[in-house]
C-alpha cells in the first residue's frame, strides 16, 4: 500500500529568522495521524535566514542527520566539533546519553537550506558520536545510492538505529528500482524536481508511505532530488 503525503498538507512554522515545514508532529505541530513512519520520527524542512541559527540546544537518544541543500550549515558542538555542511555532505550526530550543539547560518546574504532528519535509535545511553561524509553528484545520478546504514556499508555514514537512507537524483528517462521487504515500513521523500514511485507522481515536498510493498520503482522524472528509507516497521 502507498500513501500520498503532499508537501501542502505538512505542518508549517514561521518564526522570522526561520521557516521550516513539519511532515511529522514536531514543536508547536501536533497531528496525531502523523506522528512518524517506522522509526522515522522527523523529517523538517527548515530555511535558516542570513546570520542566524539555532543557538546551543540538548539532544538525547537519537540519530540526527542534517542533509544540505543549498548555503552552508555551521555546526558547533559539546564533542569538539566544529563543521560546516556543505551541499552534498551528510551529517549524522548520535545524541546517546547526551549532546549539546548550535547549527548557524552564517552567510550575509544566503539562506541555508536544509532538511533535519530524526531516526529513533536501536541503542540508547551511548557515548554520543559525530560523522559527515561526501557523496559526490555523479554517484548519485540515476540511482539510489545508501549514504547511512547501520553498518557503514558502501562507505555509508554509521546509525545506530535499524534503517538505511539512500539518496538519488533522476532526470528523463533515468529509472531505479528497489526491492522492498514487506514486513518493514518504507518512504520516500522528494527534495526537488518532480517523480513517479510506483506510478504516484511526487513533487517537491511530497512523500510517498510504504507498506506490506515487494518493490519500488522511481521514474517519469523531472530533475529530481529523491530521498528513500528502509525502516523498522
Amino acid at each position: 500500500m502507498l500513501t500520498l503525503r503532499k508537501g501542502a498538507d505538512r505542518g508549517y512554522a514561521d518564526h522570522g529568522w526561520l521557516k521550516s515545514f513539519h511532515s511529522f508532529s514536531f514543536a508547536g505541530y501536533y497531528d496525531p495521524q502523523h506522528m512518524g513512519w517506522g522509526n522515522l520520527r522527523v523529517i523538517n524542512e527548515d530555511r535558516i535566514a542570513p546570520g542566524t541559527g539555532f543557538g546551543t540546544h540538548g539532544h538525547r537518544d537519537m540519530e540526527i542527520i542534517s542533509y544540505v541543500l543549498s548555503g552552508n550549515l555551521a555546526h558547533k558542538d559539546s564533542m569538539g566539533n566544529v563543521k560546516g555542511i556543505p551541499p552534498g555532505d551528510v551529517q549524522r550526530m548520535s545524541a546517546g546519553r547526551g549532546v549539546q550543539h548550535s547549527e548557524f547560518n552564517h552567510a550575509p546574504q544566503e539562506t541555508t537550506h536544509f532538511l533535519q532528519i530524526w531516526i529513533e535509535p536501536n541503542v540508547t545511553g551511548i557515548v554520543p558520536s559525530y560523522e559527515q561524509k561526501t557523496f559526490a553528484a555523479a554517484d548519485k545520478q540515476g540511482v539510489l545510492r545508501l549514504v547511512a546504514s547501520p553498518d557503514g556499508a558502501q562507505g555509508s555514514v554509521s546509525i545506530h538505529a535499524d534503517a538505511r537512507l539512500y539518496s538519488g537524483l533522476f532526470d528523463g528517462p533515468q529509472t531505479a528500482t528497489l526491492a522492498l521487504d514487506p514486513q518493514r515500513k518504507a518512504y520516500v521523500h522528494v527534495v526537488r524536481g518532480a517523480v513517479a514511485a510506483n506510478g504516484v507522481k511526487l513533487t517537491a515536498g511530497d512523500a510517498a508511505l510504504l507498506e506490506h510493498e515487494e518493490r519500488l520503482t522511481l521514474d517519469q522524472a523531472s530533475d529530481a532530488e529523491v530521498l528513500f528509507f528502509d525502516l523498522r516497521a
